[in-house]
């Protein structure tokens, strides 16, 4: 029987806040585990948190399929979620993104690193915009 992973308090507290937000956003653990998205994502990832529920970020950021402003594909290690995450500092990128339901859109991410602590690295916040 698979056991529930327990989640740091500042994760709880940007799911909150998150959920609370006009603005679509995801919160991805220190493990690189997407934890949750709220009801303003669920357009551009195209179905809700509820339906995907917690993956890997690698395999939640690989079936969008990201490409640059000239549609080459947009190379993993230039991905804001993949630099907060792994280099743990703030990265932003406009891009175009084929979403779960099939849709082709312009979007802004922004992504940085949450800490709980000066060295106590708990996982990162994406924020997305259309374009």
């Amino acid at each position: 029987m698979a056991t529930a992973r327990s989640k740091h308090l500042v994760l709880i507290l940007a799911r909150e806040l998150a959920s609370n937000l006009a603005t679509p956003t995801l919160i991805c653990d220190a493990d690189g585990t997407l934890v949750f998205f709220n009801e303003a994502a669920e357009e551009i990832v195209g179905k809700p948190f509820a339906e995907i529920g917690e993956m890997s970020m690698e395999d939640f950021s690989a079936s969008f399929t990201p490409r640059t402003r000239n549609h080459s594909p947009l190379a993993e290690e230039k991905r804001p979620t993949r630099i907060a995450l792994e280099e743990r500092r703030a990265a932003h990128e406009q891009l175009w993104v084929v979403s779960r339901d099939g849709v082709d859109r312009k979007v802004a991410i922004t992504a940085f690193p949450l800490f709980a602590e000066t060295e106590e690295f708990v996982g990162i916040v994406g924020i997305f915009w259309r374009e």
